[in-house]
C-alpha cells in the first residue's frame, strides 16, 4: 500500500490508520462561568503547539471544567497534541514528555492518546512530516477556516512499524533533531547578535552622515539628539500606512497555492501564506517591535514578483523620504515607549504612525545613505547568509524526520 509519503515500506511494516494507533479526543469549548460545581483549572490551546513540535506552556489560560470534564481532557506524559483549527497553526503535533497533572485542552485541540505499545513519539514524529510535505492542507477542510476535525484525523494513513523499531526510530530521531534544533538556536543568537551589531552602525552612520559636523579624538561626531537643520516629524508625516490596504488572497489564488511561500512577517520565517500581497517597494517593521524586516532594496524573496507580507508586519510606504533612510531613522530608534499591552505586547499601527522621527535636511541625504550602504552591507550579507543556513538546516531536519518514519533510514545502522 502506498501512502501520503511512502510509497514502499521495509518488510515487517504495517499501514493502517491514526485511529488505529491512538484515540483521538476533542478539546472542550472555551467556558468563561463557572457552572455551579465547576473548577478553573489551565488548558492547552493552540498557541501552545509551536512548529517542530514544540510545546509553549509558559502563556497558560485558565477555563472552567467539570471534574468529570478534566479527568477524561487530561494530558499525561506519552500523549500527543494536534492543532485543530486555524489558517497558521492547524496540524501543528507535538508529543507530551511529562505529566501536565489538573490540566485539560481547548476545542482547537486534538488529544491523540496511544493505543497498547504504540510509541507516540512516533506518532508525532510522523504528523509533523505529513505537515511539511502539504498533505494535512490538501486533507483538511479549507472551505472557509482548515480544520483538520478528529474525525479526519483519524483516518489519516499511518505506517505501522513494529513497536521496538517505533522507539529506536523516535530514539534516533530525538537524538538528531536536538543536534539540528541546537545549531538553528545558536546561528539565531549569531543572528541577534548582528542586528544589534547593525544597529549601531546604523546609529554611527546616521551620525557620521552629517555634514560637517565637529569630530573627538575618535572619530565620532560631536553633536547632539537632534543636529542642526534637521526636523523632527511623526511617521505619518513622511510615511503611509498601508496595513489597510491588505487585500486577503482569493478562493481562487489560494486553491492555486499549496506547499510552503516565503513571506515576511514578525520572525522572518518560511510557513504557508494565504495572508496577503503587495507590489511595491516598502519598509517593513515587525508588530513586536523588534526588527525591521525590509530595507530599501529588495532584499526579501519574491513570489512571481510580489511580496507576501502577513499581518505581524506593518507596511509603510515612503513619501518623499528614501525608503533605505526612512528604515534607518526608524531603526536607530528605541520602540519600546511606543510597544502596549500586558498580555501580549506590540507595535500598533496607531502607534507606529505616531512615533516621532528626526529626518536630514536632503541635502545630506546621498552622503548619509552612501554611509548606510558601505558600513553595513557586509553585515546584511552575514545575516542573509545565516538565514539561509538556518533555513537549510530546517530542510535537513524535515527531510530526516520523514525519512526516519517511513523506513528509507535504518536507524539501526545510523545509531
Amino acid at each position: 500500500m502506498t501512502g501520503p509519503l511512502w510509497t514502499r515500506l521495509p518488510d515487517g511494516w504495517l499501514t493502517g490508520r491514526v485511529k488505529n494507533v491512538a484515540t483521538v479526543t476533542l478539546g472542550k469549548m472555551l467556558q468563561s462561568k463557572d457552572g455551579g460545581s465547576d473548577v478553573s483549572a489551565p488548558y492547552m490551546r493552540a498557541a501552545n503547539v509551536q512548529p517542530d513540535g514544540l510545546l509553549a506552556l509558559d502563556d497558560v489560560n485558565e477555563m472552567w471544567f467539570g471534574e468529570a470534564e478534566l479527568e477524561q481532557l487530561s494530558i499525561r506524559a506519552g500523549d500527543v497534541v494536534v492543532v485543530e483549527g486555524g489558517q497558521g497553526g492547524f496540524g501543528r503535533a507535538a508529543y507530551v514528555e511529562n505529566d501536565l497533572p489538573g490540566w485539560g485542552f481547548q476545542n482547537s485541540i486534538n488529544r491523540l492518546r496511544p493505543i497498547d505499545d504504540f510509541d507516540g513519539r512516533f506518532i508525532a514524529f510522523y504528523l509533523i512530516a505529513l505537515r511539511a510535505s502539504g498533505y494535512i492542507r490538501a486533507y483538511s477542510n479549507v472551505v472557509s477556516m482548515p480544520h483538520l476535525t478528529a474525525e479526519k484525523l483519524a483516518r489519516v494513513p499511518i505506517p505501522l512499524p513494529p513497536v521496538e523499531q517505533q522507539r529506536a526510530i523516535a530514539d534516533y530521531l530525538d537524538r538528531e533533531t536536538a543536534r539540528i534544533d541546537t545549531l538553528i538556536e545558536e546561528q539565531q543568537r549569531l543572528i541577534e547578535m548582528l542586528r544589534e551589531r547593525r544597529n549601531a552602525v546604523v546609529n554611527r552612520a546616521i551620525r557620521r552622515g552629517v555634514v560637517n559636523a565637529p569630530m573627538n579624538d575618535s572619530g565620532d561626531p560631536l553633536i547632539g539628539d537632534i543636529p542642526d537643520g534637521w526636523s523632527v516629524v511623526p511617521i505619518r508625516r513622511v510615511a503611509t500606512s498601508l496595513d489597510s490596504r491588505r487585500i486577503p488572497l482569493s478562493a481562487e489564488e489560494r486553491a492555486e497555492r499549496s506547499g510552503p511561500f516565503p513571506y515576511y512577517g514578525a520572525t522572518s520565517v518560511i510557513d504557508h501564506v494565504d495572508d496577503f500581497i503587495f507590489d511595491e517597494s516598502l519598509v517593513l517593521v515587525a508588530e513586536d517591535g523588534f526588527g525591521l524586516l525590509y530595507r530599501s532594496k529588495p532584499i526579501a524573496i519574491h513570489v512571481e514578483g510580489r511580496i507576501w507580507v502577513n499581518n505581524h508586519a506593518h507596511v509603510l510606504r515612503p513619501l518623499a523620504v528614501p525608503s533605505r533612510l526612512l528604515a534607518a531613522r526608524i531603526e536607530s530608534e528605541s520602540l519600546v515607549p511606543y510597544i502596549g499591552g500586558s498580555r501580549q505586547p506590540k507595535l500598533t499601527a496607531e502607534a507606529l504612525m505616531g512615533m516621532r522621527i528626526s529626518i536630514p535636511p536632503e541635502d545630506q541625504w546621498s552622503q548619509i545613505l552612501a554611509v548606510l550602504g558601505d558600513e553595513t552591507a557586509k553585515i546584511d550579507t552575514l545575516v542573509s547568509e545565516t538565514e539561509r543556513f538556518i533555513e537549510l538546516s530546517r530542510e535537513r531536519r524535515s527531510a530526516l524526520i520523514t525519512a526516519a518514519v517511513t523506513g528509507q533510514i535504518d536507524v539501526r545502522e545510523v545509531a
